[in-house]
């Protein structure tokens, strides 16, 4: 496909920030090995203006992932801790007395930048875990009663340990359905942990991406141009009929206690058309709505004890809708 023509054979933007978004997957790879369904999920969530849960053991590079989309997409990138006596004011920022003019001025936090790395938010109270996400939902902070807009884009992507439950704060129900999608960081397979490795053993530093060779493939331009694109690719009735059928079949699922939202339909709606146009269509297909279904879901939908004693998951119950509902033709 010629760079600057898009599908449907019109030239200019659109095309060029498909092919730098795509470029991204290369870029990221300089770094990061074999994660290549995490990096189309955090580019999804970008084009969607929405916001990312990932979640893996220790160890499997899901900071140095973040870290690298930054460089690659050279926008500005922030990190921060989470732990039990963090406040709510070290992640939004806070008003601080200036004695040489005797007023108090406004000191952003972590929070204000384009990409925000929350690490192990499940770490922290449910106070500092509200702050964060009202800033997700509102895309602003207000401080003493005076409201202060956010940099665009901005994307939270929190990460937290399935293995550790001590000392943790579990996101409840209705703040993980702000997340757009959870994304799962598998351990690597034994062919990517030998590359790892070998790389390391090379001197990768992965605290110096630039000496890796990472570098700006994409900018907010390509995020604009896209998201454009993205707000005319067409949802057929019947695929819009097919989302919601999916959503309604969790609700009705005797294995869940708790179904997915319209928010969820909405979010699952978006999510196939960032992936349709992604992957070179200005139209959505089933299998747009299949690929992102496990990723926009999963966290929306919670199990019944009995089912979750027996071995279920929420994975397999979604996979289990999809083999079910009727695919539209």
């Amino acid at each position: 496909m010629d760079p600057t023509t898009d599908n449907a054979g019109r030239t200019g933007g659109t095309g060029q920030a498909r092919s730098s978004l795509e470029a991204l997957r290369a870029e990221i790879a300089k770094a990061v090995v074999g994660q290549d369904p995490a990096v189309t999920g955090l580019v999804v969530a970008l084009l969607c203006r929405g916001h990312v849960l990932l979640e893996g053991v220790p160890g499997v590079a899901k900071t140095l992932l973040v870290r690298t989309l930054a460089a690659a997409l050279d926008i500005d990138t922030k990190r921060v801790q989470f732990t039990p006596d963090l406040m709510p004011s070290d992640v939004t920022g806070s008003l601080v007395y200036d004695a040489r003019t005797a007023e108090f001025s406004f000191q952003p936090g972590p929070v204000f930048t384009n990409l925000l790395l929350a690490d192990e938010i499940n770490r922290t109270p449910p106070k500092t875990q509200s702050s964060l996400l009202e800033a997700m939902e509102e895309r602003q902070v207000t401080v003493d009663g005076t409201p202060r807009p956010l940099p665009d884009p901005f994307l939270v992507v929190a990460t937290q340990n399935p293995v550790e439950y001590e000392g943790t704060y579990p996101l409840p129900e209705a703040q993980l359905d702000r997340f757009l999608l959870k994304l799962t960081i598998p351990l690597p397979s034994r062919q990517n942990e030998i590359d790892v490795l070998t790389r390391h053993a090379d001197g990768f530093n992965p605290r110096d991406l630039r000496a890796a060779g990472v570098r700006p493939v994409a900018g907010r331009a390509d995020l604009d141009a896209a998201r454009a694109a993205i707000a005319k690719t067409t949802v057929s009735p019947e695929i819009t009929a097919y989302v919601v059928d999916i959503c309604r079949a969790t609700r009705e699922s005797p294995s869940l206690a708790l179904g997915v939202s319209p928010r969820g339909a909405t979010a699952l709606l978006s999510t196939s058309r960032a992936w349709a146009w992604l992957t070179g269509r200005d139209y959505v297909i089933p299998d747009d709505v299949k690929a992102l279904a496990l990723s926009t879901l999963r966290h929306r939908v919670q199990l019944r004890p009995e089912a979750e004693m027996e071995g279920v998951t929420a994975d397999s119950v979604i996979n289990a809708i999809l083999a079910h509902v009727p695919v539209p033709r």
